[in-house]
């Protein structure tokens, strides 16, 4: 695809999924060297360019905070299952419970 007014050609639906699988599991910095030398090939628009990079950084962040909410929720459930097995009558206590 050729962009009008620059012809420089624009990132399409088919590159970028290409390349994002490629940059999917990568670093950030490394993503970018990835798509860097990619677009240095042909006569891309900067700003489509631009526009899939942020894109990479938009995964890369919701990746990273999902990992931190996993991490989080595992916690949460990891104190409340304790305590309410901490909280549970153990079998000595319910026979001195009826008897008072």
């Amino acid at each position: 695809m050729e962009q009008q007014n620059t012809g420089q050609k624009v990132l399409d639906p088919l590159e970028r999924a290409k390349l994002g699988l490629k940059v999917l599991t990568m670093p950030y910095s490394q993503a970018e060297e990835v798509i860097d030398a990619y677009v240095s090939e042909g006569n891309y628009d900067k700003a489509s360019v631009d526009l899939f990079k942020d894109q990479v950084a938009t995964q890369r962040h919701i990746q990273e905070k999902s990992a931190e909410l996993l991490s989080t929720s595992s916690q949460i459930i990891r104190l409340v299952a304790g305590a309410f097995i901490k909280n549970l009558p153990k079998q000595g206590d319910e026979g001195s419970a009826a008897s008072s």
